[in-house]
């Protein structure tokens, strides 16, 4: 069970509550479909996923989880790139902390980790992209010292829909 807000489980060393650690197996997938559901609702089972998480490891993309006990509470999915605007960087595909545990230091954890994990891999930046309509997810980023830098523009190509997530 995750502490309430008053508990005094949750009396702010949110760290000794939880744990965080890759997720590497099956079985850990599994458990996090319903967290990454909620961030991704069109992965529409936990096979999908599955499938997903094991295509893009191959492309280097890693899940880190925050765990309570057996539950995760937090996910993050990332992976490094290289390019000729940033140099070699962490991408965050995919940041989420669970509904019902936000604003109780948790995606600080999460974004602290990511950023002492892009340095250790050499990397110069951190990015992430927003929703334009998340704007209390802007504010989460604003307050970790993330800055809005550019706009993501997209188009879906015709006869292309069957690629799309």
């Amino acid at each position: 069970m995750i502490p309430a807000k008053g508990d005094p489980e949750n009396s702010g060393n949110v760290s000794a509550a939880v744990e965080l650690r890759y997720v590497d197996q099956e079985d850990d997938v599994w458990t996090c479909y319903p967290l990454i559901r909620q961030l991704r609702p069109h992965l529409d089972s936990e096979q999908a996923f599955l499938l997903r998480w094991q295509h893009q490891s191959t492309q280097g993309y890693r899940l880190l989880a925050l765990w309570h006990g057996t539950q995760p509470v937090g996910l993050a999915g990332f992976r490094v790139q290289d390019n000729l605007v940033h140099g070699r960087f962490v991408y965050v595909d995919d940041l989420v902390i669970d509904e019902s545990c936000r604003s109780r230091g948790y995606g600080k954890i999460l974004m602290e980790r990511l950023k002492a994990e892009a340095k250790l891999l050499d990397c110069a930046r951190l990015l992430l992209d927003a929703a334009m309509s998340n704007t209390l997810g802007h504010r989460f980023y604003y307050r970790q010292g993330l800055l809005a830098t550019a706009l993501r523009f997209s188009v879906t190509l015709p006869d292309q829909e069957q690629c799309l997530p």
